[in-house]
């Protein structure tokens, strides 16, 4: 590590090499994790809901299935045993071991950039890796991106910090990690990159910092993980290369328009009934280590009496798992499951994944949020086209709209949503109603969102509020504010400190310019200075204002900003600063004092508030 340190010295401060140096490194790490993450879900699976329950989950056409394995036996109360003891499991190792490690992990990535200094606890990302393969593993409704997320945040913020790098370093760093992560377990580094800056804020604004160390880190993390698929999966999208539908008539338009109502409005149930769920969890009076396992037997109970109570339809087994298994059947085949079936995958998806993970189980909550957007989409594409079959004649175009503008909305993250679900799915004939519809979800979701570690905007962050102070101070002058020349005492450089003390016995000015016989300045003391004096009176007729000032003294122009002013003040702790003309050296002009600096700044930022509420 020393020798790291060493050789990024060598480079500037702002260096692009030390960034794509680093964020290669990153990269590496959270492609080996993604690796390890997916090897190890997939072990839990084989050996957990496969083994006691003869139930092996439907996967997604591109996903890559490590361990084969064919039961002759299928028990669906047994399900419920697995996850209620995978729950239990969990969070005994999370409660017990790394708290911050429950729930989703990106919106705990999102919570250390902005207020915890870009710093996560090096076991976190370790036991989230365990605990949500558990979780996931054994049936549990989750996503994949949470955890893979916070693996490549937890090392980057571990290597910044062992590196000694600023705090705005570490956050770049841990940003980095998080798209990397989630370009490689998404196969997407284009969406992973604009992700890790768009997921940040809440409001359209952008972590503009990260994205070239993101961009970076995901290039390489997704290139580390494609090389454990095999050659024939390896590049191809997560749902498959076959998803080609076209937009083929603005006609068409109106009808994105409801699907995108209709998504505003599931997704408001969604993140409503999530936080419900958790804020129900937390009031339990028990220990939080075995919230999780009730959580998850509840969500198995309604996931399998779903399946008994419909006929046992496998495609509703959906709401338990990733379910990308059903979401790829809406994809492609949409009208073989019908209405009734994607509208309860949803419905139930939205209970099962509350349950899961408002009880403390680990796990993301992008990947139901897919599937709840694309069952959705689904329904109202089907919905359509048995009103207008001659127009609608893709379905599964909605389902794949759906799938993006359901996400958009509630995580606030129009953009990488767009590219993700393009990545994932390879179709980008919908361009076009894809971004209408997350536009309108977007629009329309301003009140509730998925992360609530999300702040609007930079300026509420807490990691730019410097950032902010100084873009504000630098649109001021020190011309606007400083003290004109017209009642301040200045002081010859002769004058005795008896007249002196004298004078200042009758004024209320706290520093005191020093000028020659040219009226030029020369020097500065303030009242503290004279105090020093005070009790030793023999000096009074001896000593003179020269032998009390300070000549190498601090002061400013009308030109300087407000950002320069501060500075100068918080330097050597000063109240006020001289002003002087730039054109004629030494010609004194005013003071400005720092609680004026201060007051302008409040003003300015009241100011630009209205302004904004307007």
């Amino acid at each position: 590590m020393n020798r790291l340190q060493n050789l990024l010295k060598r480079f500037e401060l702002h260096s692009l090499g030390k960034w794509i140096f680093l964020a290669s490194l990153i990269g590496v790490v959270a492609g080996l994790g993604a690796i390890a993450f997916d090897v190890l879900g997939q072990i839990v699976v084989r050996y957990s809901v496969t083994q006691f329950a003869g139930y092996q989950p439907l996967d997604a056409a591109g996903e890559h299935q490590r361990f084969e394995y064919q039961s002759d036996f299928f028990s669906p109360w047994m399900i419920v045993a697995v996850m209620a003891v995978g729950g239990l499991l969990s969070g005994i190792l999370v409660y017990a071991v790394a708290p911050e490690a429950e729930g989703a992990g990106t919106d705990a990535a999102i919570d250390a950039f902005h207020n915890k200094r870009g710093k996560i606890r090096a076991r976190i990302p370790f036991i989230k890796t365990l605990a949500s393969a558990i979780t996931l593993g054994t049936g549990g409704s989750g996503g994949r991106e949470g955890p893979i997320a916070l693996i490549g945040a937890g090392f980057g913020s571990w290597l910044a910090t062992r590196l000694k790098l600023s705090n705005r370093e570490r956050r770049v760093l841990l940003a980095a990690g998080m798209g990397a992560g989630i370009g490689a377990i998404f196969r997407a580094p284009l969406a992973g990159a604009v992700f890790a800056g768009e997921i940040l804020y809440s409001d359209a604004d952008l972590e503009a910092d990260v994205l070239v160390p993101a961009a970076t880190a995901s290039v390489i993390a997704y290139s580390v993980y494609v090389q454990s698929l095999p050659v024939e999966s390896r590049f191809i999208p997560l749902f498959g290369a076959d998803l080609e539908h076209t937009f083929v008539s603005p006609l068409q338009l109106p009808a994105y328009v409801v699907l995108a109502v209709v998504l505003f409005v599931i997704g408001a149930v969604y993140v409503k009934t999530l936080f419900a769920t958790q804020a129900m969890f937390k009031r339990l009076p028990i220990i939080p280590h075995v919230r999780p396992a009730i959580g998850a037997a509840l969500a198995g109970t309604f996931g399998v009496g779903l399946y008994l109570g419909f006929d046992r339809d496998p495609n509703l087994l959906g709401s338990l798992g990733t379910g990308y298994g059903v979401l790829q059947i809406a994809l492609t085949t949409a009208d073989q499951i019908g209405i009734a079936c994607v509208v309860m995958v949803a419905m139930a998806k939205i209970l099962t994944t509350a349950l899961t993970i408002g009880s403390g189980g680990s796990g993301g909550v992008f990947g139901p949020s897919m599937v709840i957007g694309g069952c959705t989409g689904a329904a109202v594409g089907l919905a359509f086209q048995q009103a207008w079959p001659d127009l609608f004649t893709e379905p599964e175009a909605f389902a794949v709209v759906g799938m993006a503008g359901f996400f958009s909305g509630i995580a606030r993250a129009p953009i990488s949503t767009i590219i993700m679900v393009r990545a994932l799915t390879g179709d980008y004939g919908l361009l076009l109603p894809t971004m209408l519809v997350s536009t309108l979800t977007f629009m329309f979701s301003q009140h509730f969102r998925l992360y609530h570690n999300q702040p609007p905007t930079r300026m509420e962050s807490m990691a730019h509020r410097g950032d902010f102070i100084v873009d504000v101070l630098e649109g001021l002058s020190v011309g606007d504010l400083y003290q004109k020349n017209r009642n301040l005492i200045l002081i010859p450089e002769g004058m005795t400190l008896d007249t002196i003390v004298h004078r200042l016995a009758s004024t209320h000015q706290d520093y005191f310019p020093v000028v020659d016989e040219n009226q030029k300045m020369v020097g500065i003391f303030s009242d503290d200075d004279v105090r020093a004096y005070l009790y030793d009176d023999a000096l009074w007729k001896l000593a003179v204002a020269r032998d009390i000032m300070v000549d190498n003294f601090l002061y400013l122009t009308p030109q300087d900003d407000l950002n320069t002013a501060l500075r100068r003040f918080t330097s050597h702790n000063l109240d006020e600063l001289p002003v002087l003309d730039p054109d004629r050296p030494g010609v004194f002009l005013g003071m400005l004092r720092r609680k004026e600096t201060i007051a302008a700044y409040n003003h300015r930022l009241m100011e630009l508030k209205q302004t904004g509420e307007d």
